[in-house]
């Protein structure tokens, strides 16, 4: 699913338009935040794709959403 990652007031957050749902990321496997997995305040995992440390935020990516994650 496409995700709009973004970085407000020191907080990153992810946005799916098909949702239209917007959330803070509260946990991140990695702290460069790329490569591994983010859970969302809602409870949702997503897996983020492998980027550079120092990609400008906000940018859309193709991420999957990890099953057994709160629905």
């Amino acid at each position: 699913m496409k995700v709009t990652i973004g970085l407000r007031d020191g907080v990153y957050s992810a946005y799916v338009a098909k949702k239209d749902l917007e959330e803070p990321i509260v946990e991140m496997e990695r702290p460069e935040l790329w490569g591994g997995w983010v859970k969302l305040s809602n409870g949702w995992r997503l897996d983020l794709p492998e980027m550079a440390a120092e990609t400008r935020l906000p940018i859309t990516v193709n991420a999957r959403r990890t099953i057994g994650d709160a629905a």
